[in-house]
């Protein structure tokens, strides 16, 4: 067989980061949650991730299943290595970390 003549294109992929929060209604450390993780998406994960919100009191088994005991809490499920922080997010540098990802500036 013979080599491909031209030049060859790399395949365009992105990783897509998947998520899930798990959170207790509308307490106010789960609403904070949610609203800081939305803002670090929308700012580093434009169209790359996937989340879910799982309300731990609409699904208390499936929480306890999945070894949720504190809440809120963020799990990151791919790309591996996996990851968890626990609180309401605030801080961005801890989350991105978590992430695998790296904050902007500095």
């Amino acid at each position: 067989m013979s080599p491909r003549k031209g030049k060859a294109t790399p395949a365009q992929y992105s990783t897509v980061v998947v998520l899930r929060l798990y959170v207790v209604g509308g307490a106010p450390n789960s609403i904070q949650a949610i609203a800081n993780l939305e803002a670090i998406c929308a700012e580093y994960l434009v169209d790359g991730h996937r989340l879910e919100v799982v309300d731990v009191l609409d699904n208390p088994r499936r929480a306890m299943a999945e070894g949720v005991l504190v809440t809120p809490s963020l799990a990151k499920l791919s790309p591996l290595p996996a990851a968890q922080v626990v609180g309401n997010l605030s801080d961005k540098k801890r989350v991105l970390l978590a992430l695998g990802l790296k904050p902007h500036g500095k």
